[in-house]
């Protein structure tokens, strides 16, 4: 099967479906100009997908607008260095359930099922390849180059999004529901440790979401704090640019061996997660921030057979300087001076490092401000995430932010003590995007309830016109 064919089969499959019937939405005017039902920030997988789902549900005054140029949406062209995703390559994902879209499906009409058979995990670069083709198969409204600066709730229930900015020039969207699928990054703020900001010029160092001259790097030494996934990928990619020393540094005494991920795909835990009770949701994420995310065994195998791979362990960072143009770095096993560092420390999730959201973000409930955690598993960092509804939705810590909030929803790492890994992992995106497309068609029913009722009531449109009998 060629590409061709396959998007024919897509078209014929959803027509089957009777996909893309007539919107069901009542038109919302506005002095300001259109008003679109729902606008989604963030074109990668995620904002793809809940598009994708709410044309499902015949909600098609929608618009996905993304930041990156056209094809580089998410991480996957910008700072993701993994050579394949971690995810195992039969889970299914943004197909919802549609075969022809599967990215089995892609491949196989590429290289055939010998092709897929030979796959072991899915090629990064690829998965990239199969988002940018189920944007074009499915016709999503999809517009780049659009950043989003501010989300303003206005009095009449529409939000003012303020687009681009920051040099460009300025203009607004207007939406009556807002989602925010902006990924591992989109819920809060990459975190360097103050001890890394506060002591080292910019030059000296980089989280590992930023963009880096990796070509600069040739023949340098370099440190990775942190002892996740992502510290490997890098060291991987560094080295294989030309680095020609990597040390990784990691606090633990051993590296993680467990993925709690791998339990959870098959044990009914990510697709039934958000039905669990507060204690037993905040007690299981935090198990899970415990082990964190190991490097796959192919990853670290490719990285400790560089030989300019050192591995360090048992040795956090005690104290970082500058020295001339080196970084000196102290853990407990003596002082290391390397000319660059890569900091693999994720990130803090909390509405309020969110700049879009400064206008609302004190009215967002957090789990701190709803449930009060053991004290042998209570954590700043969890307590921080976003308390949402069934549905993705903010909500509010008091009766005056309700307004304000209403119409914003979140598809992003906030949802992670609330949902699970449903909207932070592929193998959760199936249960996930879905829920939050009802969601918000849902929402946008009961807001126009009144009216809605009213066509049904007064409804008298006549669908059986035969002419009756003399003798009835």
């Amino acid at each position: 099967m060629s590409l061709e064919a396959l998007n024919e089969r897509v078209a014929t499959d959803l027509s089957y479906l009777a996909y893309g019937g007539p919107n069901w939405v009542r038109p919302r005017s506005h002095s300001e100009g259109h008003v679109y039902d729902v606008v989604i920030v963030g074109g990668g997988q995620s904002g793809l997908s809940i598009a994708f789902a709410l044309l499902r549900e015949r909600v098609s005054n929608i618009l996905v607008i993304d930041e990156n140029p056209e094809g580089y949406e998410g991480p996957w062209e910008t700072y993701a260095r993994m050579m394949t995703l971690r995810t195992p390559k039969h889970l299914t994902s943004v197909d919802l359930g549609i075969p022809s879209l599967t990215f089995r499906s892609w491949w196989e009409a590429q290289h055939g099922v010998k092709g897929w058979e030979q796959v072991d995990k899915i090629p990064r670069g690829d998965w990239m390849n199969y988002l940018r083709w189920y944007r074009r198969v499915l016709g999503l409204p999809v517009i780049n180059d659009v950043k989003l600066q501010l989300i303003e709730p206005t009095e009449d229930g529409v939000h003012r999004l303020h687009i681009n900015g920051d040099g460009a020039p300025s203009d607004t969207l207007l939406a009556r529901k807002v989602v925010l699928a902006t990924g591992i990054q989109g819920g809060g703020d990459w975190h360097v440790p103050e001890m890394i900001s506060e002591n080292l010029p910019t030059m000296l160092y980089a989280h590992t979401s930023a963009q880096m001259d990796f070509e600069a790097l040739k023949g340098k030494k370099i440190a990775i704090l942190g002892g996740g996934a992502s510290a490997f990928d890098n060291a991987n990619f560094a080295l294989a640019e030309g680095a020609g020393e990597v040390h990784v540094f990691v606090r633990r005494k051993e590296l993680p061996r467990i993925n709690p991920i791998r339990q959870m795909e098959g044990s009914g835990m990510i697709e039934r997660f958000a039905a669990l009770g507060d204690k037993d949701k905040y007690e299981v994420m935090a198990h899970f921030f415990k082990h964190n995310q190991p490097p796959t065994n192919d990853t670290f195998e490719r990285a400790a057979s560089w030989p300019g791979f050192r591995l360090h362990l048992g040795a956090p960072w005690l104290e970082v300087e500058a020295v001339g143009d080196q970084a000196l770095v102290t853990t407990p096993q003596g002082k290391h001076s390397f000319d660059f560092l890569i900091i693999s420390t994720g990130l803090l999730t909390d509405p309020a490092y969110r700049p879009e959201l400064r206008l609302v973000e004190r009215h967002i409930a957090r789990w701190g401000d709803r449930y009060e955690a053991p004290a042998e598993v209570a954590s700043p960092v969890l307590d921080a995430h976003p308390y949402l509804s069934p549905g993705f939705a903010f909500m509010s810590r008091s009766e005056e932010g309700r307004k304000p909030l209403h119409g914003l929803f979140t598809f992003s790492y906030s949802a992670l003590i609330s949902f699970g890994v449903s909207a932070s992992a592929l193998s959760g995106m199936r249960f996930g995007v879905p829920k939050i497309a009802s969601a918000v068609a849902e929402q946008l029913f009961f807001d126009d309830r009144e009216t809605i009722l009213e066509d049904y009531f007064t409804y008298d449109e006549q669908e059986f016109v035969g002419a009756l009998p003399q003798n009835v």
